[in-house]
């Protein structure tokens, strides 16, 4: 028996037909890269650049750009009120400093940020749909990342189906992006490439790609509980496909760089990589971010000059 699949377009397709499609999308881009050839040019621009951006300014910047984490089995609703009230103070403490863009958290802590949460214009991010390993039912995929934003989340990051991706089961992957977006219609979804676990550049740009034709107004590099996490190469091919999509298409998708951005001198690196191949426009927090917890204090301290263990 043939198996058939509704795109929801009002037409019944085969999965040949589905699969050409995904291929179809992919044959606009250069997916073939070398991972050598990125590596060069990675450090190319990172020796050439990187110093000019170690200002003030660009910390300040970054700062305003961290999505702030806290990710740990350890996470109760007392630790996370607690986390929450340092960014509720972190406005009289440094009036003249823009706060951190988001809170990140687990979806069952999205309630009690929202009802602790008194600063202007941080947002609520939640892992959502099976985090970090993305292997659970699709059902409940939908109802946590429902129930996450019914509790007050703003933003979802969701990992990619790794495994689908891998086994060449785009059509699978692209489905699970797809109605996962459905369901937060305006809110923003940071998709998770898990790029340590992709491997080679040309993977992490076939993913990247596909996870914005799905619809990702962010994609992310990582969990952070892989073993390799984010890299200066990954984020390199990331965005050069969000140019070359935006290029394409005409939008604007974000980047997230997370997992093991815990030094200002690693922080500088991923805005160097940004502002070169993006350039200045995605140089906000709209199209910008940076997941972290211990790289706050570290800025806190370079920009005030004072050490800062304030978060």
């Amino acid at each position: 028996m043939e198996h058939t699949h509704d795109c929801g377009c009002g037409h019944i397709h085969n999965p040949e037909e589905m699969q050409s499609k995904y291929s179809l999308a992919l044959s606009k881009y250069n997916t073939h890269l070398h991972d050598d050839e990125v590596m060069e040019k990675v450090d190319r621009i990172i020796k050439d650049r990187i110093n000019e951006n170690n200002t003030l300014e660009v910390k300040k910047l970054m700062f305003h750009c961290v999505d702030l984490t806290t990710l740990k089995c350890t996470d109760s609703e007392e630790s996370v009120m607690k986390f929450t009230e340092k960014v509720n103070e972190f406005v009289d403490k440094y009036p003249d400093l823009e706060n951190v863009a988001a809170i990140c958290a687990y979806p069952n802590m999205a309630e009690i940020i929202n009802d602790t949460l008194e600063a202007d214009d941080v947002k609520i991010a939640c892992v959502s749909g099976g985090f970090p390993s993305s292997q659970t039912f699709m059902e409940v995929k939908v109802a946590e990342t429902a129930m996450a934003i019914h509790a007050g989340a703003d933003e979802i990051d969701i990992v990619i189906p790794v495994g689908k991706f891998l086994n060449g089961d785009y059509e699978g992957m692209c489905d699970e992006i797809e109605e996962l977006k459905d369901v937060c219609g305006e809110k923003t979804l940071k998709v998770i490439l898990e790029t340590g676990a992709l491997k080679t550049a040309s993977n992490i740009k076939k993913a990247a790609i596909l996870a914005m034709y799905s619809g990702a107004d962010f994609i992310k590099t990582s969990t952070g509980k892989e073993a390799i996490s984010a890299t200066p190469e990954a984020a390199m091919v990331m965005c050069q496909a969000i140019k070359e999509y935006y290029q394409e298409t005409g939008r604007k998708v974000g980047f997230k760089v997370a997992g093991g951005v815990d030094s200002v001198q690693k922080a500088l690196a991923y805005y160097t990589i940004v502002k070169e191949v993006l350039g200045k426009e995605w140089l906000n927090n709209q199209l910008f971010r940076i997941g972290t917890s211990r790289l706050a204090n570290q800025l806190l301290t370079e920009i005030t000059g004072e050490e800062s263990k304030f978060f």
